[in-house]
């Protein structure tokens, strides 16, 4: 699929392309490769040409990136993923009250990031089974303007017939696992105080860093 594009940083373009992409809409009946391909064409219809006005109406941008990754990610499982060993000791409050903000910060991100992205094209090249049973990776290619291939992989997971990302691999980097060493680091320099570190939540993927890769 051909994108018209501008020129800008392909390091802004990769990680602001991660956070559009996640936002996968849910197709119970297709197969992961499927659902992959129908959300970038459907995604990319609906954004090409409007950045101008979504970036003057911030609050409608909110809106249509909320509505996307709610349906697309499972936040739950992803938020006990990124708690890891931590998750056991949390309370159920603390649990829900992660997960909305683990939430809100990937919402902000995207929302800024979507209206400043550009790429050449994106590959959606195949799909197989995961490490489970009710898993299963999906391989992206994001072209960059300058012709420097990205590689994009997720990992998504079947609960209850419905096909959700639960992690992406860009460039060799495993966000969910940077994001639970990331925990893993707040909670030892707040001293395992969760609720310090549930309000101090900030995550951070840096751009050049995905543009390196692993």
């Amino acid at each position: 699929m051909k994108i018209a594009y501008s020129p800008m940083n392909v390091r802004h373009a990769l990680f602001a392309l991660v956070l559009l992409l996640v936002s996968l809409p849910v197709f119970a009946q297709q197969a992961p490769q499927q659902v992959v391909q129908s959300s970038i064409d459907g995604l990319m219809s609906q954004i090409e040409g409007r950045k101008d006005y979504f970036a003057s109406n911030p609050g409608e941008l909110k809106r249509v990136v909320d509505q996307s990754l709610s349906d697309a990610l499972d936040f739950r499982y992803i938020g006990a993923s990124v708690m890891g060993r931590y998750f056991n000791n949390a309370t159920p409050e603390q649990r829900t009250r992660f997960v909305n903000v683990f939430k809100q910060s990937l919402l902000d991100t995207y929302a800024k990031g979507l209206i400043t992205y550009d790429y050449r094209e994106i590959r959606v090249l195949d799909s197989g089974s995961g490490r489970y049973e009710d898993q299963a990776n999906v391989e992206t290619q994001v072209i960059g303007t300058d012709g420097a291939v990205y590689p994009v992989n997720y990992t998504l997971r079947n609960s209850q017939g419905q096909w959700k990302v639960v992690n992406v691999i860009v460039n060799g980097i495993n966000l969910g696992l940077t994001f639970r060493n990331q925990f893993d680091q707040s909670m030892r320099e707040h001293n395992r105080d969760y609720d310090a570190v549930i309000n101090t939540w900030s995550p951070e993927v840096g751009t050049d860093e995905l543009e390196r890769g692993a």
